[in-house]
This record gives C-alpha cells, sequence and structure tokens, in this order.
C-alpha cells in the first residue's frame, strides 16, 4: 500500500528546484568559506607574532568562545533536523491535497480577474466613447 505520488509539476515546485543551488546552497558555501579564511587569517597573525604567551591565551580564549556557540547549534541542528523529518513526513502524506489547493487557488485567480476586468468594462466603455466623439469633433 505504499504506492509512490508523482512528484508534483506546479510552478512554483519548478521555481524551488532552479532556486535551490543559488539561493540555499551557494550563501552557506560562501559563509563557510569566509569564516574558514578568517580562522586561518587570524590564526597566522596570532601564530607569527612575538610575544610568548599570547597563544596559549588566545586558545584558552577561543575555547571559551566556541564552546557555548557549539552547545547551542547542537540544539539548533538538532531541532531542524527534527523539523526537516517532520517536514518530510507531511510532505509524504499531503501531497495529493497540498496539489489541489493548489489547484483551486489558481482557479480562483482566473475569477479574481475576469470579476476584476467586469468591474472596470463599463468605465473604460465609457471613456472610448468620450474619446471617441472628442475625436470625430475635433477637439482635445
Amino acid at each position: 500500500m505504499n504506492a509512490k505520488l508523482p512528484q508534483p509539476v506546479h510552478e512554483s515546485y519548478k521555481r524551488h528546484r532552479k532556486q535551490l543551488a543559488w539561493q540555499i546552497i551557494l550563501p552557506v558555501v560562501l559563509s563557510a568559506i569566509l569564516i574558514i579564511a578568517l580562522i586561518v587569517l587570524i590564526n597566522n597573525i596570532a601564530t607569527f607574532r612575538d610575544g610568548g604567551d599570547v597563544g596559549r591565551w588566545a586558545a584558552i580564549s577561543t575555547i571559551w568562545i566556541v564552546v557555548p556557540i557549539m552547545i547551542g547549534l547542537i540544539i539548533m541542528l538538532a531541532l531542524l533536523g527534527g523539523l526537516v523529518y517532520l517536514m518530510a513526513k507531511l510532505l509524504n502524506i499531503m501531497p495529493t491535497y497540498t496539489g489541489m489547493a493548489q489547484d483551486y487557488v489558481h482557479i480562483a485567480v482566473g475569477y479574481i480577474k475576469r470579476g476584476a476586468d467586469a468591474a472596470v468594462k463599463p468605465i473604460f466603455l465609457l471613456d472610448g466613447l468620450g474619446a471617441s466623439i472628442k475625436a470625430f469633433f475635433g477637439r482635445k
């Protein structure tokens, strides 16, 4: 009974697949490269300076700064992993209904556009008649 449902072919899904690399993966990779470059630069500056004990104190300070950040990030990673897992389960359950909802919204867009066009049609008709009359009599 675990039938595979077809992947959605909605426009929003297609846009998401195209924008994934440029708006999600690329900024994360560039940020990681920038952070690694800054770490290497700071370590090189601290290592090649005269001062003997500076390296040890820098290492101790780095440990005291990084450990709480790492603990917080591990907690955030666990929460994010849990959310991703739950969303994967939800998306396996709900694709039929979300696809139907998207189809109904698309249908509603058509009705709304037709209603808006119908609301302004008399105004455009009167403006067109007025412009025709002015053009016929030669007034501007």
